[in-house]
């Protein structure tokens, strides 16, 4: 992947951070010594088509967990990269429906169930608000036809196309297993998107919140403080298009840079890092690149912070956040 503002000896120095900067996709499945969560950014855009910047998917490591928070474009795709057997990750959390976030889940629910993607054979969790039965009934119609097909032609398992849903309305606990608690919490991403939700995961002390997609809310300050590990979404674009109604309505979906510095000043994580990048651009007017974001978010705050690319991997441990770049 292309580097960007991440450099051992930068980060190191300036937020006494333990940093690395090499692993291949032979190395992601193996063990990470000392790290109690290990969090892979599969995906870090937005709905905008970039070979560089799938959209939204986050893989959380803990214990003996594999969990992926939505699955965006290209999900199981980036799993393959990353030396992980689709198959292996049993349970799927959505924070909300937007197709963004969702548009890869057919694609790793049925590639997971074929044998070059690990042979699921036991049913697939999928734990979301409101929503997930719909969506998850929906494509099992519109694959059955498929499905059956690849029963009869190829043996497979029908119990490997299985999926149990669970539905959650309110704030709360919704996995408890082995030591790891998954925490949902609401967040605002307009009047007209609801539910939508946030996580917390912790697992031996250590724990991560992934924002979801979120104007600024006193929630996540409330649930990342002391965290580990904040992975925050976030939009900008340039003033010239900034001030024009379309982008405006987008932005006010989002949080700017300034008002995420504000959280992250607010609920001091051990590593900021920022993911599903919404910075808009258009003919003859670039989006923001990633050092002008960082730049922005100085404003308002000064601590650890990074621009996390696609298949990042944060290895988090009593020693700190170890944070890993991919390299094919």
């Amino acid at each position: 992947m292309t580097g960007n503002l991440l450099t051992k000896s930068a980060l190191a120095a300036a937020f006494a951070l333990s940093t690395a900067v090499s692993a291949g996709a032979q190395q992601a499945d193996q063990p990470v010594k000392e790290a109690a969560i290990v969090v892979t950014t599969l995906g870090t855009g937005a709905p905008v088509l970039s070979p560089l910047r799938f959209s939204q998917s986050t893989l959380v490591e803990a214990g003996a967990h594999r969990l992926l928070f939505d699955a965006g474009r290209g999900a199981v795709v980036r799993l393959a990269q990353a030396g992980i057997q689709p198959s292996s990750v049993e349970h799927v959390f959505f924070t909300h429906y937007h197709f963004d976030h969702t548009i890869g889940f057919d694609d790793f629910w049925l590639s997971s169930w074929l044998p070059a993607g690990g042979a699921r054979s036991e049913a697939l969790q999928v734990i979301g608000p409101t929503g997930a039965a719909d969506l998850v009934a929906g494509l099992q119609s519109a694959y059955a036809d498929d499905i059956a097909i690849r029963i009869a032609d190829q043996d497979l398992p029908q119990s490997g196309t299985e999926i149990e849903v669970t539905e959650f309305t309110e704030d709360g606990v919704v996995f408890d297993q082995g030591g790891v608690t998954v925490t949902a919490f609401a967040v605002n991403h307009g009047e007209l998107i609801t539910p939508n939700f946030a996580y917390k995961i912790e697992y031996d002390g250590h724990s991560v919140v992934i924002s979801g997609d979120t104007q600024k809310d006193d929630r996540i300050i409330e649930m990342a403080t002391g965290a580990d590990l904040l992975l925050h979404e976030v939009g900008a674009a340039r003033p010239e298009l900034a001030e024009r109604p379309p982008i405006q309505k987008i932005l006010a979906h989002h949080t700017l840079p300034e008002e995420a510095g504000e959280v992250f000043a607010a609920a001091a994580p051990r590593l900021a890092a920022y993911t599903h990048l919404v910075l808009l651009g258009r003919p003859g007017i670039a989006p923001l690149s990633d050092a002008e974001l960082i730049e922005a978010t100085r404003a308002t705050y000064d601590g650890p912070l990074v621009v996390a690319e696609d298949l990042m991997r944060f290895e988090i441990g009593d020693a700190g956040v170890n944070v890993v770049k991919f390299e094919e």
